[in-house]
């Protein structure tokens, strides 16, 4: 059984009638509904909660977070992105959707600004570039999104372990739209599609990235800081 705990601002859809119109309970509701099956079992936290619902009892129980971020990321307290960031090192799965690039827990992670370009409204073509990755099982060659906010190069990431998806867009911008790092123990998928105000995330082929991305990311270790142990040798006679 894979813990998962989808975090959201929960901010727009209070806000922006459009965002209303397309998650009326919110984002990490969404996302969680279309997660929950016999092997994954799901619970929500959001800004407004103490410790914005991410206590160390919680992270302790999650096994894969989740992060939708846009419109408050300065008001996400330091201390509990430092918290998220620890618990990735030691093992936890984090990932990060759409302008969650510019959290504070992934910034943190990365060590660069994150910096892109970005434009509203419109049309993606989301390419599959690395079909033997997990992350890619049983999603198209590429999916068409109408309607999605452009984000395009230069990132400022540090170099991904992998690029699994590439966005281009209808200006002519390319993004590395899918990558995945690792940290410590911890892996981290970065996936861009998912404004507030469009349906990316009611996209079947969109949905199974995502759950896939949760089964990928989901601890192969057991949970804990890497150890600093005084090693012996392992061959006789040596110090």
């Amino acid at each position: 059984m894979i813990r998962v705990t989808v975090w959201n601002e929960f901010v727009h859809e209070k806000t922006r009638k459009e965002a209303a119109e397309c998650y009326p309970e919110g984002i990490h509701n969404y996302i969680a509904d279309f997660l929950k099956d016999e092997n994954i079992v799901v619970r929500t936290a959001y800004l407004e909660q103490p410790e914005h619902g991410l206590t160390e009892e919680v992270l302790n129980e999650t096994d894969v977070l989740i992060w939708w971020g846009h419109k408050a990321h300065d008001q996400v307290k330091n201390e509990v992105a430092a918290r998220v960031q620890n618990h990735v090192l030691a093992g936890m799965g984090f990932v990060v959707l759409h302008s969650g690039h510019h959290s504070k827990p992934f910034k943190l992670l990365m060590g660069t600004t994150c910096n892109l370009k970005w434009r509203d409204n419109d049309r993606e073509r989301l390419w599959c570039i690395n079909p033997t990755h997990p992350i890619a099982k049983g999603v198209p060659e590429y999916i068409e999104l109408e309607n999605e906010e452009m984000y395009g190069e230069q990132f400022d990431i540090p170099k991904p372990d992998d690029i699994i998806y590439l966005g281009w867009f209808r200006g002519g911008e390319v993004f590395r739209s899918g990558c995945t790092f690792t940290r410590g123990n911890g892996k981290i998928f970065y996936f861009q599609p998912g404004h507030e105000t469009h349906p990316t995330y009611h996209n079947p082929a969109i949905q199974q990235i995502i759950k896939n991305a949760v089964l990928w990311a989901a601890p192969a270790l057991s949970r804990g800081k890497i150890p600093v142990p005084n090693f012996k040798s392992l061959e006789a006679g040596r110090a």
